[in-house]
Parts: C-alpha cells; structure tokens; sequence
C-alpha cells in the first residue's frame, strides 16, 4: 500500500478536505439521480458504494478521530448501509501507512533521537497502520519488540474531525440528532484518551497484570517498555500469533474454537465485575489467535471505565426474570434513562416494548448459562432487529436520545465481542464467575 509523505493538520486544511469530499459526495447523488430518471429505480447500491469509497479514502488520508469514528460504526451492524460497513472495516487493519521521515520526526520530538539510535534494528516500513497509529517491528538486546507510533496532529484534531464528520455521519447513521449528539460526546471523551498513550500505557499494564493474577486461562500479554514509550510512542514485546481470518483459514476444530471462545468470554466478564473497566475495542485486530487454543490481547487504547452506579442499574437487566416483571422493568428503563419523565404516554408506548424485545435479545446469552454462538439464528434476529430500528421513522425521529452515555461503549463492546465469538463459532459457558 502507497505511504502518506504527510497528514493535513491545521483545521483549515482538515475543513477543506472534508468539503472536497462533501463535493464527490453531492455529485455522486446527482449522478444517481441522471441514471434513475432513464433507467428508473436502479436501486442505491452503486451510490452507496461511491460514496463509501469516496468518504473513506478522505478519511484514511486524514487518519484521526474521523477514521475512529467510521471504524466504529463499521462494528455496529446495521448502524450503516453494507457497502459503508465493509469499506470502513478496513480502518481497522490496512489504513495507508505513513512514511518514515513522519516517524523518524515524532521519535525525535519524543526522545531527541531518531529509531536507529534506539533500537538495533527498526523496519522502516509500518507492519500495520490503523486510524490513531501504526506498527513498527524493532530489535534490542535479542528482542523482538513492536512500536506503535502516534500520527501527528491526531490528539490535537480529535474534536474539531468529529464536528466536521457530523453531517456524513447524521445521513448514513440514520438517527436522530439527540442520539447523535449522546454518541459522539461519548466517542470524543473515549477519542482523547486514546490519544493519550501514556495513559494506555499504564492501563495496560494494569489490566494485563490483573488479568494474570487472576488466573485466567489461555490469554497471554506483551510486556510493556515505559523507558522506550512516551506521550505518542508505545514500546512493547512483539507477540506471535495469527489474525482472525488467518486462523479461521487453518481450520481450527471445535474444541479449539471453544477453549478461546471460553477465554475471551471470561476476560470480558472478570473485567465489567471485578474491575469496572472493559476492554472497549473487541475488534479482531486487538486479538492473535493460535492453534494450540491461546489468545493474545495487544492493545488497550480504548478502556471505558464503568461507574458504580450505571454498573448496578444496567446489570439488573440481565436478571432472571426481569423483563417478565413489567413494574420492575419499567423501573429499571427509568433508571437506565430509557425512557424519562418528560415522555408522553404515545413515547412510552413506543418505547417500553422496543427496550424489552432490545434486551430479551441481546441478554440471551446472559440468560442462558451457556450459549452456542454459532447459533446463525440468534444473529439473524439481531440483524433483523437492527434493521427495523435504522427503518423505524417513530424511532429516528424521537428528539431525546434513548440510555446512559455509558451504556454506549458498554453496549458496543458487547456486540463486538458477541460477534467475535460468532465468527468463531465457539461455544462457551456464559455463567458469571465474577458477578456479586
């Protein structure tokens, strides 16, 4: 893939390319509309795809919040139509990597030395480029370490990308203004810490060590660098492993798929109980899977820490038996901010019984004890869901945005690490060892 020579960083520049791209965009819509006035409904798909094409090559030259927040909503299926999903999916592995000079001038504002002063041996070509930073393979001392470089500008550029993103986002996400605005403070507060990577830094040390002497079985960690890490670098070993469609191509047999299926379940469920922090970015690429049925967990930018109070009030939904006690339920959505006392009974009435399907869904696997995650079925009826809630007009149009803030990245790393073990097909005991 082409290296970037430089990343457009003063707002006026960032504004302009975003206008550009407002431009194709405009003109994309005029040309669908030439071919459906001789041709009639020719269908959206070709615009679609346009137009993912389009915002996504400005994104990924411009890196940053912006291409975070599209790789996001890559993850939330249904969220967007297919053709954006799968062209901003690319956020997460294959974002064009920026060229040495760059990196060779962010080392040196860090430490006042350049890569080949530091370390042994440093590739000068990125072995993975993603939204906020990509991946170098160096040496010292007989070690094989990765470096996660920052893109420079990134940290500075978070809040002003996410306004200039809004008006693509608020077309393609389909929902109200209210949500909209609830997501994105959200994804900025989230945004800005992961640009901090001295933070990062000491909540991955935290996480991993706690996760180590916890016990958990199957999942192993890099050891972290302080001395060779800064505020925009992070030095830590080079883990071996295989990426997600790599290892599905070995065809892993069952018991395989369960025993780390099993693993990432219970490091998911030790951190929302015990350390009211999650791990808030389950994408496949934060993840090196073996054959021998071991998990390598290789990034924590993105950690959502999880208030004492939205903790109780949302994991009481996932009791037995609440969604069947209707005062009790009721009184929980009230607590959860699903519904609010400025609701007219026409917006309960809408909104009571679209929480309780919400829930009964996406809590089955809670409920259960334990679940088959390869169950097509059960997917089918989240996409289906999904696909009634992006074509509800009542929903989109209702001017108060629905659940906790918090309940955003909590809801998302769910989702993401449902669809984890869906693509595993694993099979995996859901009973909480960790809950009160």
């Amino acid at each position: 893939m082409k290296e970037q020579i430089s990343i457009p960083t003063g707002k006026v520049q960032r504004a302009s390319k975003f206008l550009s791209t407002g431009v194709k965009v405009g003109g994309n819509y005029l040309k669908h509309y030439a071919l459906k006035s001789i041709n009639g409904d020719t269908g959206k798909d070709q615009l679609h795809s346009d137009n993912a094409r389009d915002i996504y090559d400005t994104l990924s030259e411009l890196k940053g919040g912006a291409l975070k927040a599209a790789q996001m909503m890559s993850m939330d299926r249904n969220m967007l139509p297919r053709a954006y999903s799968d062209k901003f999916a690319m956020a997460q592995y294959s974002a064009p990597p920026l060229s040495y000079p760059l990196v060779v001038k962010t080392f040196k504002s860090a430490f006042g030395k350049s890569p080949a002063e530091i370390f042994d041996s440093f590739s000068h070509n990125a072995a993975n480029a993603a939204s906020i930073g990509q991946v170098h393979v160096a040496e010292l001392d007989g070690k094989k370490l990765a470096v996660k470089v920052q893109y420079p500008g990134v940290a500075d550029s978070v809040t002003s990308d996410l306004k200039l993103v809004k008006p693509f986002a608020l077309r393609l996400m389909n929902i109200s203004e209210g949500d909209f605005k609830l997501y994105m403070s959200e994804v900025e507060e989230r945004l800005l810490e992961e640009t901090d990577y001295k933070l990062e830094l000491k909540r991955s040390v935290s996480i991993s060590e706690a996760v180590i002497r916890e016990g958990i079985q199957g999942i192993y960690f890099p050891t972290y660098y302080p001395e060779l890490s800064g505020n925009r670098i992070i030095t830590m070993d080079w883990i071996e492993g295989m990426h997600l469609k790599e290892f599905l191509e070995t065809k892993p047999d069952q018991q395989v798929r369960d025993r780390i299926g099993q693993s990432l379940w219970d490091f998911y469920d030790f951190q929302i109980h015990r350390l009211k922090m999650i791990h808030a970015d389950p994408h496949p690429g934060n993840f090196m899977f073996n054959q021998d049925g071991s998990l390598g967990i290789i990034d924590f930018g993105c950690v959502k820490e999880v208030p004492e109070e939205f903790y109780k009030n949302f994991f009481k939904l996932h009791a037995p038996g609440v969604l069947d006690d209707y005062d009790r339920m009721v009184a929980l959505f009230y607590l959860n901010e699903f519904i609010t006392d400025q609701d007219s009974e026409a917006d309960k009435k809408l909104f009571i019984p679209l929480f309780r399907e919400i829930i009964g869904l996406m809590a089955k696997p809670f409920f259960a004890g334990e679940f088959d995650f390869g169950d097509d079925d059960f997917f089918q009826s989240i996409y289906s869901l999904s696909e009634s809630l992006y074509n509800n007009k009542d929903v989109r149009q209702a001017k108060t945005a629905r659940g906790s803030k918090h309940s955003l990245y909590i809801n998302r790393t769910y989702f993401g690490l449902f669809m984890l073990l869906h693509e595993l097909r694993s099979r995996v005991v859901t009973k909480s060892r960790y809950q009160g």
